[in-house]
Formats: structure tokens, sequence, C-alpha cells
């Protein structure tokens, strides 16, 4: 089920910072509240404070799942892939089309592999930075996964990839915004899709926001449970 929530081809008016967006994402999921079979899990680092207020309007459990993009090397803010990790297994999601753009400028499979190494060890150092060991059961379980915004989707995709090998009863996404075709992609692969905004002339998720500063490690720990 695609919640095509919101979907604008015009500007509308950005969200003040990402606790405002959690708050009307929030809203658009009341059908899960209260419900003891849910389990809220934030994108860290960015999706964390979204999925904070979620799980809490929500009467749910919180916890951070670890996500980092595969930049290119020359462009690190445009992912050729992501990785993720839950409860024991990492996923790697390839953005298809990119990667191929990359072969045809001869780029190496070993510059390739080294920005994968780079982000397998920082995505161990946040495992033990936030979950200090921990798993989130989410077992037969409805997982929401939350982030502040979506662009490829390719870290959402690994996310639900490693979410899914610990056997859910059922994933949903939730975000406040993303472009309607990594909204119609995510459909394909997740049980269930809110975003609240899919503009037409999407160019950025910062765009979406008036306040959208970089999320920090201590604003991540202070958000989770202990």
């Amino acid at each position: 089920m695609l919640e095509a929530v919101g979907l604008l081809s015009g500007a509308p008016s950005p969200f003040t910072d990402r606790s405002d967006a959690a708050y009307q994402l929030a809203a658009e999921l009341a059908d899960y509240r209260g419900r003891k079979d849910v389990t809220v899990l934030g994108l860290a680092r960015g999706g964390v404070p979204v999925a904070a207020v979620v799980a809490k309007e929500l009467g749910a459990g919180l916890d951070a799942l670890i996500v980092r993009k595969l930049g290119i090397p020359d462009q690190p803010e445009v992912a050729f892939g992501a990785l993720a990790a839950h409860g024991g297994h990492t996923a790697v999601v390839m953005v298809d089309h990119i990667v191929a753009e990359l072969r045809r400028r001869n780029y190496s499979e070993q510059r390739l592999q080294a920005v994968q190494a780079t982000e397998r060890a920082e995505l161990q150092r946040r495992q033990e930075a936030y979950l200090h060991g921990r798993t989130t059961e989410v077992v037969g379980r409805t997982a929401i996964l939350c982030d502040d915004g979506l662009a490829t989707g390719a870290t959402m995709k690994a996310a639900i990839k490693a979410v899914r090998q610990s056997k859910p009863r059922e994933i949903v996404v939730a975000v406040p915004v993303g472009p309607p075709q990594t909204c119609a992609e995510l459909e394909k692969l997740a049980d269930a899709v809110y975003c609240l905004r899919q503009p037409r002339g999407f160019r950025a998720v910062g765009e979406a926001y008036r306040h959208f500063n970089q999320v920090s490690d201590d604003e991540v720990l202070t958000a989770l449970p202990q």
C-alpha cells in the first residue's frame, strides 16, 4: 500500500524542522497508535529524531537502525549504494544505473570496494556507539522505518533488506518527503509506505525544511533508550 499523502507538484511550505515533520508524520500513522506489536526504527543519524517523536506519539518502542551511504569517491554526496545493519544482518544495496555510469567512467572495482570498506568500519563504529550491543527484536512485529527524507532511496532499501531478514510481520516506511519515483520503488519492497510530500520537482531533502542541521552522535544517543 502506498500512502501518497500530500502529493504536490508545487513547492509546499517547508517543515520547520525534523520535530515538526515528525509530529505531522505521526498523525498519518494514527492507525498504529497504541498497538503493542509496533517498533519504530530510526535510520541513523537523521532519522532518529523523527523516529523518537513518532514512537512517543504512537506509544511504541524505539531504536536506531544503522545505515551508511556509499558515496562516489569524487562526489561523496551522490550514492552508488548503501549499507544497513540490524540483528546481526548486514545488507548491501547498489544503485545500478550509477554503478554502470561509474564503470563507463573507468572507476575501478578497487576504488568502489575501498569506499565499502571505509563505510563498513563506520557502520560498525555506530553500532557500538549507539546500540551498545543490543538488538531490538522485530520478529513477528510491525517495524516502522523512519528517516528525515528520501532521495535515491538506497539507504532505505538497504534498511528494508536488513530488517526483512529479522522476519517482522510487516515493514512500514514512514518519511516526511521524497520523490514520487523513489516512493513507488519502495512500495514494491515494503508492506506500506507513508510519505507526506512527494514533490515532482524534488531536488534535495533539505529543501523541505527551514532548519535542517546535521544530527550529531550526542543527539542520537539522547533520543534513544538507554
